[in-house]
């Protein structure tokens, strides 16, 4: 678990690692510790919005300084992969001119939009939770990274490989054993961080939502892609966080 975690932090993060030897990144590996990897990388953002909070900086900016953080510690690796997936569901007719477009590291009109909303959404969600309670709105922040990064692996396991030689497929498919044993782990941590601060009813509806987004995500890049992509995924992530928040902010 040790070396998976390790692997997980050195392809989902830019956190240093230390020099142990580099292995090939496997997702099916990553998949059952992941959760515990999205705790790692989302705790010093969410303890740098949750102290700025706290010292009396207003509750909007500690957030974006969070989210800022967040960028720098993951690279933004989900929010690019939301825009190149918007550019290419949205802005191509044909599968072949989809990929294209979102294997082209340019972002367009409708790519620069989904990287704009998300980074609104969060930092509006986190910031009125922090108005009034910074520990909230940081373990509910983390519950909802939780989840979207192990959630997102469903696409992996649902649909085949889009292309030859991208980066989901040089890392390999997710099986349906490793997926369900990391959402276990997912599902627990996001209750252990969420639950105190909203409700179980809370949670069980933040995870329906996540379901829910799941599915119709996959039915679409099934539709218009026929399979999936590094980026596929990524974006599955960031919109199962913002549907995770949403959950976990109804009650709040």
């Amino acid at each position: 678990m040790a070396d998976d975690l390790i692997m997980g932090l050195r392809f989902f993060s830019r956190l240093p690692t230390g020099d142990s030897p580099f292995e090939q990144p496997n997702l099916n590996r990553i998949a059952v510790g992941l959760s515990f990897t999205s705790v790692a990388i989302g705790f010093l953002p969410a303890l740098l919005m949750m102290l700025a909070a706290w010292l009396g900086v207003p509750s909007y900016f500690a957030a974006a300084l969070g989210v800022a953080a967040m960028l720098v510690a993951t690279g933004a690796m989900a929010d690019d992969a939301l825009a190149d997936s918007a550019d290419g569901l949205i802005g191509g007719a044909t599968i072949e001119r989809r990929l294209e477009i979102m294997k082209d590291s340019r972002h367009g009109t409708y790519g620069v939009a989904a990287i704009g909303l998300y980074l609104l959404l969060r930092v509006t969600a986190i910031g009125a939770v922090a108005a009034y309670n910074p520990l909230a709105a940081a373990a509910i922040w983390l519950a909802s990274t939780v989840i979207g990064r192990s959630a997102s692996l469903w696409v992996s396991v649902a649909l085949p490989n889009a292309r030859e030689g991208g980066a989901s497929a040089s890392v390999g498919r997710v099986s349906r054993r490793a997926f369900f044993g990391g959402m276990g782990f997912a599902v627990l941590l996001a209750f252990v961080l969420a639950a105190p601060f909203t409700s179980v009813v809370a949670v069980i509806l933040s995870l329906a939502a996540a379901a829910g987004v799941a599915a119709v995500w996959v039915w679409t890049c099934r539709k218009l892609i026929g399979g999936q992509t590094g980026d596929l995924i990524g974006a599955l992530q960031a919109l199962i966080e913002v549907a995770g928040l949403t959950g976990l902010l109804v009650v709040v």
